[in-house]
Protein backbone atom coordinates (compact mmCIF):
# COMPACT_ATOMS: atom_id res chain seq x y z
CA UNK A 1 0.00 0.00 0.00
CA UNK A 2 3.07 2.14 0.26
CA UNK A 3 3.12 2.94 -3.08
CA UNK A 4 0.54 5.63 -3.15
CA UNK A 5 3.47 7.30 -1.43
CA UNK A 6 4.69 7.99 -4.44
CA UNK A 7 1.93 10.33 -6.07
CA UNK A 8 2.75 12.34 -3.72
CA UNK A 9 4.49 15.81 -5.18
CA UNK A 10 2.21 19.16 -5.57
CA UNK A 11 2.63 21.32 -8.62
CA UNK A 12 4.37 24.94 -8.53
CA UNK A 13 3.50 27.02 -11.75
CA UNK A 14 6.91 27.75 -12.02
CA UNK A 15 9.10 25.59 -15.25
CA UNK A 16 11.61 26.83 -16.85
CA UNK A 17 12.34 25.48 -20.40
CA UNK A 18 16.05 24.19 -20.81
CA UNK A 19 18.09 23.83 -23.80
CA UNK A 20 20.90 21.89 -24.90
CA UNK A 21 23.45 23.47 -26.50
CA UNK A 22 26.56 22.51 -28.09
CA UNK A 23 29.84 24.39 -28.48
CA UNK A 24 31.50 23.35 -31.40
CA UNK A 25 34.59 25.58 -31.58
CA UNK A 26 36.51 24.77 -28.33
CA UNK A 27 34.09 24.18 -25.88
CA UNK A 28 32.00 20.75 -24.77
CA UNK A 29 30.04 18.62 -26.67
CA UNK A 30 27.53 16.69 -25.60
CA UNK A 31 27.26 13.61 -28.26
CA UNK A 32 23.79 12.61 -26.92
CA UNK A 33 21.65 15.91 -27.72
CA UNK A 34 21.16 18.75 -30.19
CA UNK A 35 19.41 21.43 -30.12
CA UNK A 36 17.38 22.85 -32.50
CA UNK A 37 15.65 26.40 -32.91
CA UNK A 38 12.46 25.57 -33.26
CA UNK A 39 10.39 26.53 -36.73
CA UNK A 40 7.01 28.87 -37.00
CA UNK A 41 4.44 26.41 -36.57
CA UNK A 42 2.74 26.08 -40.10
CA UNK A 43 -0.36 25.07 -39.44
CA UNK A 44 -3.14 27.40 -40.38
CA UNK A 45 -4.75 27.38 -36.72
CA UNK A 46 -4.51 29.56 -33.69
CA UNK A 47 -3.00 27.89 -30.46
CA UNK A 48 -5.06 28.77 -26.69
CA UNK A 49 -2.68 28.37 -24.00
CA UNK A 50 -4.77 26.84 -21.22
CA UNK A 51 -3.66 26.80 -16.89
CA UNK A 52 -5.40 24.67 -14.84
CA UNK A 53 -4.68 24.80 -10.68
CA UNK A 54 -6.68 21.60 -9.44
CA UNK A 55 -5.75 19.05 -6.71
CA UNK A 56 -5.17 14.94 -6.98
CA UNK A 57 -6.62 12.97 -3.86
CA UNK A 58 -5.02 9.65 -4.30
CA UNK A 59 -6.49 7.45 -1.48
CA UNK A 60 -5.41 3.67 -0.69
CA UNK A 61 -6.88 3.40 2.71
CA UNK A 62 -10.54 2.73 4.08
CA UNK A 63 -13.11 1.05 2.75
CA UNK A 64 -13.35 2.95 -0.79
CA UNK A 65 -10.25 3.36 -2.02
CA UNK A 66 -9.60 5.40 -5.79
CA UNK A 67 -6.26 3.10 -6.13
CA UNK A 68 -5.64 -0.34 -6.56
CA UNK A 69 -2.66 -2.79 -6.75
CA UNK A 70 -3.19 -4.70 -9.92
CA UNK A 71 0.31 -6.27 -10.47
CA UNK A 72 3.25 -6.43 -8.68
CA UNK A 73 6.88 -8.64 -9.32
CA UNK A 74 7.70 -11.57 -7.38
CA UNK A 75 10.33 -8.85 -5.74
CA UNK A 76 8.43 -5.86 -5.51
CA UNK A 77 7.95 -6.38 -1.33
CA UNK A 78 11.33 -6.51 -1.05
CA UNK A 79 12.26 -3.51 -2.77
CA UNK A 80 12.68 -0.16 -0.84
CA UNK A 81 11.00 1.54 -3.84
CA UNK A 82 8.60 -1.05 -4.39
CA UNK A 83 10.01 -1.93 -8.07
CA UNK A 84 7.59 -3.57 -9.97
CA UNK A 85 4.02 -2.38 -8.45
CA UNK A 86 1.61 -1.52 -10.84
CA UNK A 87 -1.36 0.79 -9.64
CA UNK A 88 -4.67 1.25 -10.81
CA UNK A 89 -6.36 4.66 -9.93
CA UNK A 90 -9.79 6.79 -10.54
CA UNK A 91 -8.68 9.56 -8.33
CA UNK A 92 -11.20 13.08 -7.78
CA UNK A 93 -10.00 15.78 -8.81
CA UNK A 94 -10.83 18.92 -6.92
CA UNK A 95 -10.51 22.64 -6.84
CA UNK A 96 -9.05 23.29 -3.69
CA UNK A 97 -6.70 20.61 -1.34
CA UNK A 98 -9.85 19.84 0.98
CA UNK A 99 -10.96 16.57 -0.17
CA UNK A 100 -14.89 18.31 -0.10
CA UNK A 101 -13.58 20.98 -2.38
CA UNK A 102 -15.63 21.23 -5.53
CA UNK A 103 -14.49 18.04 -8.07
CA UNK A 104 -13.65 19.40 -11.43
CA UNK A 105 -12.86 15.78 -12.74
CA UNK A 106 -10.98 12.30 -12.08
CA UNK A 107 -7.66 11.38 -12.90
CA UNK A 108 -7.84 7.56 -14.54
CA UNK A 109 -5.35 5.67 -15.69
CA UNK A 110 -2.16 3.79 -13.92
CA UNK A 111 0.78 4.24 -12.77
CA UNK A 112 3.71 2.32 -11.16
CA UNK A 113 7.44 1.63 -9.44
CA UNK A 114 10.01 1.73 -12.14
CA UNK A 115 12.70 3.17 -10.15
CA UNK A 116 14.79 0.26 -8.19
CA UNK A 117 17.51 2.73 -6.75
CA UNK A 118 15.29 5.51 -6.69
CA UNK A 119 11.82 6.02 -6.05
CA UNK A 120 10.32 6.83 -9.69
CA UNK A 121 6.84 6.76 -10.97
CA UNK A 122 6.11 6.06 -14.74
CA UNK A 123 2.41 7.63 -15.15
CA UNK A 124 -0.38 7.22 -17.67
CA UNK A 125 -3.43 9.26 -16.44
CA UNK A 126 -6.33 11.12 -18.38
CA UNK A 127 -7.38 14.09 -16.19
CA UNK A 128 -10.77 14.10 -17.20
CA UNK A 129 -12.35 17.27 -16.33
CA UNK A 130 -16.27 17.26 -15.45
CA UNK A 131 -16.99 21.48 -14.52
CA UNK A 132 -17.64 24.37 -16.89
CA UNK A 133 -16.16 24.81 -20.45
CA UNK A 134 -13.80 21.74 -19.48
CA UNK A 135 -16.45 19.50 -19.41
CA UNK A 136 -15.74 16.01 -21.29
CA UNK A 137 -12.51 17.40 -21.44
CA UNK A 138 -8.82 15.23 -21.03
CA UNK A 139 -5.41 15.99 -20.68
CA UNK A 140 -3.10 13.04 -20.66
CA UNK A 141 -0.03 12.97 -18.45
CA UNK A 142 2.43 10.25 -19.88
CA UNK A 143 6.08 9.92 -18.48
CA UNK A 144 8.52 9.74 -15.26
CA UNK A 145 7.37 11.01 -11.63
CA UNK A 146 10.14 11.44 -9.36
CA UNK A 147 7.59 11.62 -6.90
CA UNK A 148 10.40 11.98 -3.65
CA UNK A 149 11.36 15.64 -5.24
CA UNK A 150 9.33 18.22 -3.77
CA UNK A 151 8.52 19.81 -7.33
CA UNK A 152 8.29 17.35 -10.23
CA UNK A 153 7.36 18.65 -13.92
CA UNK A 154 5.61 16.21 -15.69
CA UNK A 155 5.05 15.89 -20.26
CA UNK A 156 1.41 16.67 -21.15
CA UNK A 157 1.32 14.33 -23.82
CA UNK A 158 -2.17 14.76 -25.43
CA UNK A 159 -5.65 15.76 -25.16
CA UNK A 160 -9.03 15.92 -25.96
CA UNK A 161 -11.97 17.83 -26.67
CA UNK A 162 -11.13 21.31 -26.01
CA UNK A 163 -7.53 20.39 -25.17
CA UNK A 164 -7.40 17.78 -28.72
CA UNK A 165 -3.75 18.63 -30.12
CA UNK A 166 -2.63 19.27 -26.76
CA UNK A 167 0.61 19.37 -25.37
CA UNK A 168 2.23 20.92 -22.31
CA UNK A 169 3.60 20.19 -18.96
CA UNK A 170 2.01 19.67 -15.11
CA UNK A 171 3.93 21.17 -12.16
CA UNK A 172 3.29 18.45 -9.29
CA UNK A 173 3.99 19.27 -5.47
CA UNK A 174 2.84 17.41 -2.47
CA UNK A 175 0.13 19.25 -0.70
CA UNK A 176 -0.45 16.34 2.37
CA UNK A 177 0.85 12.96 2.37
CA UNK A 178 0.12 10.58 5.35
CA UNK A 179 2.94 7.99 5.90
CA UNK A 180 0.97 5.75 8.12
CA UNK A 181 -1.99 5.03 5.13
CA UNK A 182 -0.59 6.25 2.25
CA UNK A 183 -3.52 8.52 1.11
CA UNK A 184 -1.56 12.02 -0.83
CA UNK A 185 -3.18 15.08 -1.62
CA UNK A 186 -1.40 16.45 -4.74
CA UNK A 187 -1.59 20.23 -6.51
CA UNK A 188 -1.30 20.37 -9.99
CA UNK A 189 -0.33 23.55 -12.18
CA UNK A 190 -0.98 22.42 -16.14
CA UNK A 191 -0.21 24.42 -18.41
CA UNK A 192 -1.33 23.50 -21.78
CA UNK A 193 -1.43 24.81 -25.71
CA UNK A 194 -4.47 23.25 -27.94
Amino acid sequence: MAIAAFVLISLVAAAMPMKLQSLENGGSQWAWAKSVENQKETAATTTTTTTLQFYFHDIVSGNDPTVVRVAEATSTDKSPTLFGALNMADDPLTEGPDPNSKLVGRAQGLYGSAGKAVLSLIMALNFCFTDGAYNGSCVTVLGRNPALDPVRELPIASGSGLFRLGRGYAIARTHWFNFTTGDAIVGYNVTVVH
